[in-house]
């Protein structure tokens, strides 16, 4: 224990914190790193372009190409940021083995790889099936298409996912995340807004109706305001994904902070979720102008974030999942900087004395709420979140990207 530590530990005792007690308690709590940082969203199931409402800029070096190359970059990543950890898969990462099979058709041994990793690290997996990036949705709609075979296509994909998402659970003893998103919607202003959204509930109902463990498969439905291409229309729109999930038993709401408009921020929602749902999810990102997926920084509504699902003691019921894909910067510094700045955040809204404040505020003191707000910005937190990666066995301060720098000319360097 460091000098500064120890001094840094009584300042916080004397607001009531306990400081050991927060390190031993966030280093049980898993944060879901997301597989689609190290290759741009692309996978293993198409050699064609990312589409479908997403996008990625840059072409940095070093991009992973294979299953290997991508395991072994997220291992780096895991290595760099402190805290417990799941993997993130995104139904396009199957891995195949030269037996191909079509979205439909996928099969938990297609992604066995994914489970021998998480095994290896003794973590959860969480899962997504993929409505874009593909010839069926190349019209735009997938779940709420008029075309049937379209949507049946697409619904037996959602039914594998769910199968797959047991597996997962079954094996390795954690519950498995499954969200589904789709990029559906219209470019210009629709003729009929409601006949795709009847679609869309119907199709996910049929998703939902096959048999799972809710016990093991958590499966979530995720919101958007708009996307590349169908800017004037999204299917699933807040409302619906909420009124869906409130009232369909077992399915949670997701939240993307990049997903609703530029004044709306998630940390506002959180409680008003946590009020009427046992459970709920989010994907941590950082949108600028649209839902942009920057990579996360320590920033005001990251802070808000943690310190809504802190403060509400409910770090035991929200599924905290990260989503960002940027191509321009090095990707393993890219997925290590967003990880560990959710990882501060979360360490600083446990280092808050949430129920002081709480009572200020209850017994109309606000301007001591204000001044105490204030003078908790100043407290010396980063010598807890050192001692937090020490205990971790990680570097707490920017050393670690010097790490970055050697596998980038060891590793990333000699990949074509």
């Amino acid at each position: 224990m460091t000098k500064r530590y120890q001094d840094a530990k009584e300042i916080y005792a004397k607001l009531g914190i306990d400081t050991d007690a927060v390190i031993e308690k966030l280093k049980t709590i898993p944060v879901s790193l997301h597989c689609w940082q190290g290759d741009d969203v692309i996978g293993f199931d198409h050699d064609g372009p990312l589409t479908g409402g997403i996008q990625t800029t840059g072409n940095y070096p070093g991009k992973a190409r294979t299953p290997e190359e991508l395991m072994a970059d997220m291992e780096k990543v895991m290595s760099l940021c402190p805290g417990m950890k799941k993997i993130n898969v995104h139904a396009c990462y199957a891995i195949f083995n030269g037996e191909f099979v079509d979205r439909d058709k996928l099969e938990p041994k297609h992604f066995a790889p994914w489970v021998e990793l998480a095994k290896k690290h003794g973590m959860g997996l969480d899962f997504n099936p993929t409505f874009f990036s593909h010839p069926m949705a190349d019209s735009g709609l997938t779940l709420s298409s008029p075309d049937e075979n379209v949507r049946k296509f697409w619904i037996e994909h959602g039914k594998a996912c769910i199968r797959i998402s047991e597996y997962f659970a079954k094996e390795t003893g954690v519950p498995c995340v499954m969200n589904i998103w789709t990029g559906d919607g219209f470019k210009d202003i629709p003729a009929d807004r409601m006949g795709p959204r009847v679609r869309y509930k119907e199709s996910i109902e049929e998703i939902l109706a096959e048999p799972f463990d809710k016990n093991l498969v958590k499966p979530c439905v995720e919101s958007k305001v708009f996307g590349i291409g169908v800017e004037a229309y999204t299917t699933g729109s807040a409302e619906f994904s909420l009124t869906f999930a409130a009232t369909h038993d077992g399915c949670l709401p997701l939240m993307d902070n990049g997903h609703y408009h530029p004044t709306e921020v998630v940390s506002d929602k959180i409680p008003a979720l946590l009020a009427f749902f046992p459970e709920i999810a989010l994907h941590i990102t950082r949108p600028i102008r649209w839902d942009s997926d920057h990579v996360v920084l320590f920033d005001d509504e990251t802070r808000e974030m943690a310190k809504e699902i802190v403060r509400n003691d409910a770090l035991d019921r929200v599924y905290m999942a990260l989503d960002y894909f940027d191509a321009s910067i090095n990707r393993i510094a890219a997925w290590s900087v967003g990880l560990r700045s959710w990882q501060k955040a979360l360490l600083m809204a446990m280092c808050t004395p949430n129920a002081m404040l709480k009572a200020l505020q209850d017994e109309g003191k606000l301007t001591e709420l204000l001044v105490m707000q204030e003078e908790m910005k100043t407290l010396p937190f980063g010598d807890i979140w050192a001692e937090y990666c020490e205990r971790c066995g990680v570097k707490g301060d920017a050393s670690w990207y010097d790490e970055v720098v050697a596998y980038e000319k060891d590793v990333l360097s000699k990949r074509a």
